[in-house]
C-alpha cells in the first residue's frame, strides 16, 4: 500500500499500490466472495478492496486517513455499483456500514504509504516532523515525547513497544528536551541509538520506541478492541472476520477475542463454576503467517499474522476489554 510522493500526482499517474500482506490467504478466509458484501475497515491504498471487488464482492471501505481519498475515488469510478467509501475509524464500523454483512477485513497498524511519507513522521528511516497521527488530529508523538513525565514515558515505551531499556531511553529524552524540544524523527532516533547503543545486524534501536509512540498517538489498541466488537455486532450469522496484525501484542488481543477461553483463568473446583457462554465465533482458524516468497518480496510482511473466524448465531457481547491482554500504561491519565 505505497503512496509516497505519488500523492501529488493525479490518480491515473500514481504508481500501482503495493500488494497487501497475506492477500490470497485473506481472500480465502472471507470466501465465498461472489455476491458477498464485505467491509474493508482499513482501506489504506485499497489493495484488499480491489482484490475483493475483482472477486465479485461489493465493498464498503472505511479509513480515517484523509490521504486515501484519491484511491477511494479511483475504485469508485471503476466499480461504481459495488464500491463505496466512508471516512471514519474502523472502531465505529458497525455505525458506518449498515449490516448485516458477509465479511469484515482489518489490516491493523501503520500502512506502507504512511511509513513512506516523511512528512507524516512515522518512520525513523526518514527525516520528518515527529507527528505519527493517522487522522491528522489530536496529540502528536512530539507532544508525548516532550510532555510526559519520565516515569510515564518509560512505562509507555515498555507497555506498547516491549522496550526493555525503556527507562534509559526515557531518561535520555527528558535530559535532552530540557535544552530544547525534540521535533523530528531523526533527532529522536539518534537520541535513542546514543542512549542504548546498536549491535551490528540488530534492528534499529528506535524500532520499539517508535512503535510504542505510534500506538499511543493513535489509540491503536483501543481502536482494535472497539473494531473487533463492532465486527461482532455487524456480521450476520455465518459472516467471516479476517484480521491481519503485525506484532505479538495485537495478535494476543485478536486471539483472545476470538476464543475467550484462551485468556480465561483456570477455575478452581472448590469455587462456584462460571457458566460458559455460547461462543460468538466458530471455525476459528489457526494463525497464518507469510511464506518465504512473500517475505522476500516484501520484508515488511515478515511479522504479519492472519487470524480468521466465522460468526455464530449467539448475540453479540457488550464490549469488554478485560481478559483480552490489552497492555496498560502505568501513570497515564
Amino acid at each position: 500500500m505505497g503512496l509516497s510522493s505519488d500523492m501529488a500526482k493525479p490518480v491515473s499517474e500514481q504508481s500501482v499500490p503495493h500488494v497487501p500482506v497475506l492477500l490470497a490467504e485473506v481472500l480465502e478466509a472471507l470466501a465465498p466472495l461472489a455476491g458477498a458484501r464485505i467491509v474493508d475497515g482499513t482501506f489504506g491504498a485499497g489493495g484488499y478492496s480491489r482484490a475483493l471487488l475483482q472477486a465479485g464482492a461489493a465493498v464498503v471501505a472505511i479509513d480515517r486517513d484523509p490521504r486515501v481519498r484519491p484511491f477511494a475515488a479511483a475504485l469508485s469510478a471503476e466499480f461504481p455499483s459495488r464500491f463505496s467509501f466512508v471516512a471514519g475509524a474502523f472502531a465505529e464500523l458497525d455505525e458506518l456500514a449498515a449490516g448485516p454483512v458477509d465479511g469484515v477485513v482489518l489490516d491493523i497498524g501503520v500502512s506502507s504509504m504512511q511509513l513512506d511519507e516523511a512528512e507524516r513522521g512515522f518512520s525513523f528511516m526518514r527525516e520528518g516532523p515527529l507527528d505519527m497521527r493517522m487522522a491528522a488530529e489530536g496529540e502528536s508523538a512530539a507532544d508525548l515525547v516532550n510532555g510526559l513525565d519520565e516515569a510515564t514515558l518509560a512505562n509507555l515505551l515498555f507497555a506498547y513497544g516491549e522496550e526493555r531499556k525503556s527507562r534509559r531511553i526515557a531518561h535520555s529524552i527528558v535530559a535532552a528536551r530540557a535544552s530544547a524540544p525534540i521535533r523530528t524523527t531523526a533527532e529522536l532516533a539518534r537520541l535513542i541509538e546514543k542512549a542504548i547503543g546498536r549491535k551490528p545486524g540488530d534492528a534499529h534501536p528506535a524500532t520499539r520506541s517508535f512503535q510504542a509512540l505510534r500506538i499511543a498517538v493513535n489509540d491503536e489498541f483501543g481502536q482494535l478492541v472497539d473494531g473487533l466488537f463492532a465486527s461482532e455486532r455487524l456480521l450476520g450469522e455465518g459472516g467471516r472476520l479476517a484480521v491481519v496484525t503485525f506484532h505479538s501484542l495485537e495478535d494476543r488481543i485478536v486471539k483472545r477475542f476470538l476464543d475467550p477461553e484462551k485468556g480465561a483463568p483456570t477455575q478452581s473446583r472448590h469455587l462456584p463454576q462460571v457458566v460458559v457462554e455460547a461462543p460468538r465465533w466458530i471455525d476459528v482458524a489457526k494463525a497464518v503467517k507469510p511464506g518465504a516468497a512473500e517475505t522476500a518480496r516484501n520484508p515488511r510482511a515478515r511479522s504479519a499474522i492472519l487470524r480468521a473466524a466465522r460468526r455464530s448465531s449467539a448475540p453479540a457481547r457488550a464490549a469488554n476489554i478485560e481478559r483480552l491482554g490489552v497492555p496498560r500504561v502505568r501513570g497515564a491519565a
